[in-house]
């Protein structure tokens, strides 16, 4: 019996769009489930990054939790592999960095059209907001990319399957758009 490969995922700053779009690979989840074991994953609300073979990440770098994780994540996998544009390129989230924190803080918290008696929350407990948003590769190397917003399932499990292969995915360029 083969030992399966161990696989460990975490979303950051995101919509988990991605981790929808694994979960639509439907019965081909079945296969995989043959030769991978999922271990600490939002799926499967594990929270401890135990060694893995592959890491799979979804989401930018917004605060200093997600940094905490990705340097985690990263510390304890063989392959890290980031799905989604967010992930990638810093994606949607990005677009905070449009603004300073605290013009961000200002709109969310004391702003809105809804709020009343406006709070701007304080405790050394929650992560601090970074200056900027930025992808995953500009906080720890990353080994292999699936961009879309979400990549479609056909683009996770291609990838999915080269690594099991034994082969860092290169996407072919027809995976790299959703249809």
């Amino acid at each position: 019996m083969v030992a399966k490969v161990k696989v460990a995922t975490a979303w950051l700053d995101c919509c988990a769009g991605c981790h929808m779009s694994f979960l639509d690979l439907d019965e081909a989840l079945i296969g995989l489930a043959d030769a991978i074991e999922i271990t600490a994953s939002p799926i499967t609300d594990i929270k401890e990054f135990s060694p893995v073979d592959v890491g799979i990440i979804e989401g930018a770098i917004g605060n200093t939790h997600d940094e905490e994780v990705a340097k985690e994540l990263r510390a304890n996998c063989k392959i890290l592999m980031v799905w989604g544009d967010c992930a990638c390129f810093g994606g949607i989230c990005t677009m905070r960095n449009l603004f300073s924190k605290e013009e961000v803080f200002r709109r969310y918290y004391l702003e809105t059209e809804s709020t009343k008696d406006g709070k701007v929350p304080s405790s050394e407990d929650l992560p601090q907001l970074l200056e900027q948003v930025k992808p995953v590769n500009q906080v720890v190397k990353v080994d292999c990319y699936v961009p879309g917003c979400p990549p479609s399932s056909k683009a996770i499990h291609y990838a999915l399957t080269e690594l099991l292969e034994g082969r860092i995915p290169v996407l072919p360029s027809e995976m790299m758009r959703f249809d």
